[in-house]
């Protein structure tokens, strides 16, 4: 059984995907074993309580230094027992040190296509701004293993999404989660599950 554990600073939509994967069986051999944001208004820490999930809040702003935030930060995701680590929508740096203990065990979720519109400062809104501004005519999702770079990670799965005319940035959003992430993020958490993802110099490769 594959202990999962998922962070969180907001809506918790992807989060949500995740439970209804698992709870539907489409995710096989897994279990949440805890939610963890670093924003106590977080809909997510609401959506942890409605289906009985361990969760907790760690924010910077609770701490006198950053490293005294990653070390309490990091002893709470290690009391969860992770197996895997699952960033949706996760706005926080990740401590360097939880990177190196748990290599390639941390997965993210980003809202494009990678190499495209990602990096520091994309994220959120900003990559469908970026998108909109550039005139691209697809766009997506990209799932990825976390290391010490920013969106740079070995990539699990990607989904394009076309764009549309008279697309938002608000529009463009919810498009690719409905149509990517929502999609994606549950498919490699089920792949990882079914031990069928391995990383070799630096790249995915499936079994």
């Amino acid at each position: 059984m594959l202990n999962v554990v998922v962070l969180v600073s907001g809506g918790g939509t992807n989060l949500q995907a995740v439970i209804d994967g698992v709870e539907a069986g489409t995710i096989g051999n897994t279990r949440i074993a805890g939610v963890i944001s670093n924003n106590q208004n977080a809909y997510a820490l609401t959506r942890a309580k409605e289906h009985h999930i361990p969760s907790a809040c760690i924010s910077p702003k609770m701490f006198s230094s950053r490293e005294e935030f990653n070390e309490r930060f990091l002893e709470e995701v290690d009391r969860m027992k992770p197996d895997l680590i699952v960033l949706a929508g996760f706005l926080v740096v990740i401590p360097p040190a939880m990177i190196k203990r748990y290599r390639n065990r941390i997965i993210n979720i980003h809202p494009s296509l990678i190499p495209s519109f990602c990096g520091t400062g994309y994220y959120g809104l900003k990559v469908h701004e970026a998108a909109l501004a550039r005139g691209v005519k697809v766009t997506g999702a990209t799932v990825h293993f976390v290391d010490e770079g920013t969106d740079t990670g070995p990539i699990i799965l990607q989904k394009a999404v076309e764009v549309e005319e008279g697309d938002t940035p608000e529009v463009l959003q919810r498009r690719v989660m409905e149509q990517a992430e929502w999609r994606i993020l549950p498919k490699a958490i089920d792949l990882i599950a079914g031990g069928r993802v391995t990383v070799e110099d630096n790249r995915v490769k499936f079994i």
